[in-house]
């Protein structure tokens, strides 16, 4: 029994394995937010962090000087809906004029499946925007998950793992890999200094996010390994 398992091990490499270990625990921690979300009474854990990022006594006022409060604004937008569109349509787009319509066909369905899924997910667990602070941005949809925590996770990490897989050095593609991370974290965070979300959407939207992603990875690498080659026939890493 011991010798099988380790002959399984050897067979399955780092980044599968790793992966595997991403969706497992994302699946994990979405299932207990989503029991906080399902409850009646907001958690102490959503109000006291909600509420840190508000003056002392004053809901209606966030934290920090006024350029902060732009710069939340700002930082928002790069999970706005209208901007990843922009962002994965020139992708789309240059990927095509190079000849490469299968990763392209892959970005799509990433991207347009994380939407849909973003959608059901609200639509079934239908929780109320906060009410603790006041709004910082207007906003009219449901609440859990956040859909900008979760489509920025999907995107950037879909991107960030298609431009890494074309660069060399393994600095490099860290460097991108961890740029991709640290916008889908920023973006998060902004909607809770915005007062649009409750921490737990935001930590459900980076749990969905995150397994999505690496779900639609997985898919990429194993119809790769079907077809013996690299989707359009590229040959690089």
């Amino acid at each position: 029994m011991k010798n099988a398992a380790n002959a399984l091990l050897n067979r399955v490499e780092f980044p599968v394995l790793l992966a595997g270990l991403v969706i497992a625990a994302g699946l994990w921690g979405f299932e207990e937010l989503m029991e906080m979300a399902r409850a009646t009474t907001p958690h102490a854990f959503d109000t006291e962090i909600l509420l840190a990022f508000r003056q002392a006594g004053r809901p209606d006022s966030p934290i920090g000087p006024l350029w902060l409060q732009g710069a939340m604004r700002d930082i928002t937008s790069l999970g706005s809906g209208s901007v990843l569109v922009l962002i994965v349509t020139a992708v789309i787009v240059y990927l095509l004029l190079i000849r490469r319509p299968a990763t392209a066909l892959f970005i799509f369905v990433a991207v347009a499946g994380g939407q849909v899924l973003s959608s059901l997910l609200k639509a079934g667990i239908d929780r109320p925007r906060p009410e603790l602070v006041s709004h910082l941005v207007n906003e009219t949809t449901l609440s859990f998950p956040s859909g900008h925590a979760m489509l920025s996770a999907v995107t950037y990490l879909t991107l960030g793992a298609l431009a890494a897989r074309f660069l060399s050095g393994r600095t490099t593609k860290i460097y991108v890999l961890s740029l991709a991370v640290l916008t889908t974290l920023l973006v998060g965070i902004s909607r809770i200094y915005l007062g649009v979300h409750w921490p737990s959407d935001v930590l459900a939207g980076w749990c969905a996010g995150f397994v999505w992603a690496m779900l639609c990875w997985l898919a990429a690498r194993a119809w790769q390994r079907w077809r013996g080659q690299h989707p359009d026939g590229e040959t690089g890493d």
